[in-house]
């Protein structure tokens, strides 16, 4: 659950900063598919950004974990995204 809080956090963060920066949409749907995808969807998804093979493995280690959180917790954490998303203006 404390990594759900971080991911909260950090997309307030990025969402609601003082100089009302946006947040790219390409983050908010990967913040998305990081609760929802399979690892291949994933991989794919994140593969635009090519990002170093270290960094891949990380983010699936994590979302191994993530993956752990019940299906009803994650839609709940998806929805808190979605509303800080549309407050934001994105």
């Amino acid at each position: 659950m404390r990594l759900s809080v971080c991911l909260l956090l950090v997309s307030l963060a990025l969402c609601c900063y003082q100089a009302n920066a946006l947040v790219c949409p390409a983050l908010a749907s990967e913040l998305t598919g990081f609760f929802f995808l399979s690892d291949d969807l994933l991989k794919l998804q994140v593969a635009k950004f090519n990002p170093p093979p270290e960094a891949l493995e990380a983010k699936l280690q994590v979302k191994h974990c993530t993956d752990k959180i019940p299906l009803e917790d994650r839609i709940l954490i998806e929805k808190a995204l979605l509303k800080i998303v549309v407050k934001c203006g994105v």
